[in-house]
């Protein structure tokens, strides 16, 4: 058996392996059994494999495994956080296959929390910048489905653009590592590094532009983890503060067309798409205001570079909730 350290290694290294080689693979299938997507910010409209997701989910199972064989005194943390993820990947491979309701995908995914319910992963003393630990022993289960819809469609309407979700995810898992490793949290440092490996595999493949696409598999089992590894790391301020991109892009899509709506029922998008392959904000009325039409506010830019300007601006609310950190480690 390894220490916690070696076991962060071990999981990193696994996952990461795991992840890349199971993402050609998977796009192979996805493509063969004509499961593909049309990349839309693309003029020339390229088909895709989509619910390459599945790659992420093969590599995390894969990444919890080798830590829970060296390290089998976490294996309750291991399995909470593995079967809320699990549980987010099926609901996401329903809806890849059978569109769900725009109503009906936040309530599932908020099932997704069970695992950590039912086996007691979570202490309801969230930390609270400025103030110290609060005590929520009634509210806080109740407050864990809420925390796990945000938190996975979130991350689900942040998926738009060729490596907009691995990327920003990425800057997100990277920061959270730190923070858990400086917090003492060792165990769940060394899931933040599963998901950060798959993030960084997944990104390579997914980058602009794009060979595969990740669907919502990918996208909810992913905002999951986060909000797994929020509430086993007690890292739940945090973990907000750096989402903050995210949590914001949700927030203004959906007061932009009154309420919850899918995709395919917004006719006006939120971008268009230029003969030169540049986007530009839409002007139509009614259009969906996301953070990329907010970027694309100053003028049109490539694909590429909105993706990095969402991706800077994770890295400053990422470099935020650090110091979040260490403002209520200043005050405890």
């Amino acid at each position: 058996m390894l220490d916690s350290y070696s076991a962060l290694g071990v999981t990193f290294a696994a996952t990461f392996v795991a992840t890349f080689a199971a993402t050609p693979l998977v796009a192979k299938v996805m493509r063969a059994r004509g499961i593909v997507g049309v990349d839309i910010h693309k003029v020339s409209k390229i088909e895709v494999p989509e619910m390459c997701g599945l790659a992420i989910l093969i590599g995390l199972a894969v990444g919890v495994v080798a830590f829970s064989i060296t390290v089998p005194s976490a294996v309750r943390e291991a399995a909470a956080f593995i079967g809320a993820v699990l549980i987010a990947g099926a609901i996401g491979i329903v809806d890849d296959l059978h569109p769900l309701g725009a109503r009906t995908k936040p309530l599932l995914t908020a099932f997704a929390c069970v695992p950590i319910l039912i086996l007691g992963t979570y202490i309801p003393y969230p930390e609270i910048p400025l103030y110290g630990p609060v005590r929520l022993t009634i509210v806080y289960p109740i407050l864990i489905p809420i925390a796990f819809a945000v938190t996975s469609n979130s991350i689900n309407m942040m998926d738009v653009m060729n490596g907009a979700m691995p990327g920003t995810v990425a800057i997100v898992a990277f920061a959270m590592l730190g923070v858990l490793l400086w917090s003492g949290e060792v165990r769940t440092a060394a899931l933040a590094a599963g998901l950060l490996a798959a993030m960084l595999a997944f990104f390579y493949f997914n980058r602009y532009p794009s060979k595969v696409f990740d669907g919502d598999t990918g996208s909810l089992a992913v905002g999951t983890a986060l909000g797994a590894l929020a509430i086993i790391g007690r890292i739940e301020a945090v973990m907000i503060v750096a989402l903050i991109p995210h949590i914001m892009n949700s927030f203004y899509g959906l007061s932009s067309v009154r309420g919850l709506r899918e995709h395919r029922e917004i006719h006006q998008r939120p971008t268009e798409l230029l003969p030169n392959g540049l986007l530009r904000a839409s002007n139509q009325k009614g259009a969906p205001v996301t953070l990329a039409r907010l970027i694309l506010a100053a003028g049109p830019l490539g694909e590429k570079e909105v993706v990095r300007a969402m991706m800077a601006l994770t890295a400053v609310s990422s470099l935020l909730a650090v110091l979040t950190y260490w403002l209520t480690v200043f005050v405890r």
